[in-house]
């Protein structure tokens, strides 16, 4: 399994593709912040736009963008001028997607509107990724196949279409991470790790086997790098040094087992290559925040 195929079985996302909006220009849409672990998303399926997010430029959007925000930031996305704007109201009916209109006569815009959900466990991975993500897919071939086809799904009165929408919207964030990682290149962490090809192989590796007692050595001879050289290369990448790069793999791996049934610490701890139930509680800890016990509790509620 590729490095990105496993970040997401660690990490799992629910999606959630619920409104079309159906704008004439001017039009706004105000998105307030939301809680940790829910990722905010927008598709520009036709027309333009504007992105305005506090303490950022604001930012040209067209047909064929598409914006995500891991953190949940507060955002406005408009078209036309923003003075005189009006914002879209829901509209009756039974639609594949939740209707929002506003009325305009102006240049038409469409939007998709969704969410990704995470559960706590992904607190390292949200971290991983900046606060906004704008993604083009102009030559971005799959994906956007994908978002003319949800576009027609969404427009649709034919039978099944809600269904259809649910299933192609489960693979949006895996390309949307690729693309993402094609066009930009990733602040300093686990993402920018996989982007590098001389650092790719020791973090599948880590990935693959968690649980091995992983030396600098070992890994740098993945890389046929010089331990010295993979050292300072992987911590300029990842923001930390290998070590503390594996013991957050093997928090994850560990938070994701304790989410079966019948997982115990003691299982967990030795299945990510801890021989001290006492150590693994210790690193879980300081990783998650609450002992393995509390956090299994947590997950049950």
């Amino acid at each position: 399994m590729d490095a990105l195929s496993k970040i997401l079985s660690l990490y799992p996302p629910q999606t959630a593709l619920d409104i079309r909006c159906h704008f004439g220009a001017p039009w706004v849409l105000d998105h307030p912040a939301v809680a940790p672990g829910v990722a905010p998303y927008h598709l520009v399926t036709r027309g333009n736009a504007r992105l305005a997010v506090e303490g950022r430029e604001e930012e040209e959007l067209s047909a064929g963008d598409i914006i995500v925000f891991p953190r949940g930031e507060a955002h406005r996305i408009y078209g036309g001028q923003l003075s005189g704007a009006v914002p879209g109201t829901p509209q009756p009916g039974d639609h594949p997607l939740r209707l929002v209109e506003n009325g305009g006569s102006g240049e038409p815009a469409d939007v998709l509107c969704g969410e990704f959900r995470f559960g706590p466990q992904a607190e390292g991975l949200l971290r991983s990724l900046p606060p906004v993500m704008v993604v083009r897919t102009a030559e971005q071939k799959n994906l956007r196949l994908l978002m003319d086809v949800l576009q027609t799904e969404a427009e649709s009165e034919r039978p099944g279409a809600a269904a259809v929408l649910g299933q192609l919207a489960a693979a949006l964030f895996t390309l949307l991470l690729r693309a993402w990682m094609e066009q930009e290149p990733p602040a300093p962490g686990l993402f920018s790790v996989m982007a590098e090809p001389r650092l790719r192989a020791s973090l599948e590796a880590m990935m693959r086997q968690p649980e091995a007692p992983w030396t600098l050595e070992e890994l740098a001879d993945l890389c046929h790098m010089s331990r010295a050289t993979f050292a300072r290369l992987f911590t300029k990448a990842a923001g930390m040094p290998p070590a503390e790069m594996l013991t957050q793999l093997r928090m994850q791996s560990a938070a994701q087992m304790l989410g079966q049934e019948g997982a115990t610490a003691a299982r967990v701890a030795e299945a990510v290559g801890y021989q001290s139930e006492a150590a693994f509680s210790r690193a879980f800890s300081r990783h998650h925040g609450m002992g393995p016990g509390e956090y299994k509790r947590k997950l049950s509620r």
